[in-house]
């Protein structure tokens, strides 16, 4: 299964960092950002990557090359100007070819199996996407979606709502009719395609982070570095 890791955002609230480094590469404990999704997509036996960027891409490429090192082969998909989600996937699926592959922001952690989760939860004949969700942040507390007999709902009487974890399984035809070079978040799609029954979803029960602040990145890089340095605990 071929997966895409989405690094093109500006990284706005990221700043003074991301002034002069892209936001996938700034590092936490010792590796940037994409480093971490790139070896954990690879001990999933996902080798096969393609990355889009738009923010200082260049450094993303001179950074991570070929994959070779990291035991993959990366495909890259510039874009001039961010495309967002959506768009940014419907340009790089000539690069993704036409079975359903994985796709993950660059800018989240999470502390999971990639290989289990999917081999866990096969998507369905029916559904277009598969979407993995984690209780609400208090970012975020109203959440996105709500979940409900393994399908995504945008509402559901008042039950709980959750959170995307920015990674999911998707179909091609999901993105198939956007016009190469559209500016399009996923949300719309989700949207549309929710009512009719067509997105699975799956709480997921992780340590799960998004970054985007600097003490957001604080906090992980020290998070991280005190569990490599206490493994056991």
């Amino acid at each position: 299964m071929k997966a895409m890791i989405l690094a093109a955002g500006r990284g706005v609230r990221m700043r003074p960092l991301t002034d002069s480094v892209p936001k996938p590469l700034l590092p936490v404990a010792g590796k940037p950002l994409i480093v971490w999704q790139i070896e954990r997509l690879a001990a999933a036996g996902m080798i096969d990557l393609v990355i889009n960027h738009a923010h200082l891409g260049a450094q993303i490429e001179a950074a991570l090359g070929d994959g070779a090192r990291f035991g993959v082969r990366i495909a890259y998909s510039p874009e001039a100007e961010a495309l967002e989600t959506a768009g940014g996937i419907r340009q790089a699926l000539p690069l993704l070819g036409d079975q359903p592959f994985f796709v993950v922001s660059a800018d989240i952690h999470c502390a999971c199996d990639y290989r289990q989760l999917l081999d866990d939860l096969p998507l369905a004949d029916d559904a277009l996407a598969c979407l993995w969700m984690v209780a609400n942040p208090p970012w975020h507390p109203g959440g996105d979606f709500a979940l409900r007999e393994g399908r995504l709902r945008l509402a559901d009487d008042g039950g709980p709502r959750l959170t995307y974890a920015n990674f999911g399984l998707f179909r091609p035809a999901m993105f198939a009719q956007i016009a190469p070079g559209t500016k399009l978040p996923l949300r719309p799609l989700l949207d549309a395609a929710i009512p009719a029954g067509r997105i699975q979803g799956a709480r997921l029960d992780a340590v799960w982070d998004n970054l985007g602040t600097p003490a957001q990145l604080a906090e992980l890089d020290a998070r991280l570095r005190r569990q490599l340095q206490n493994p056991k605990s």
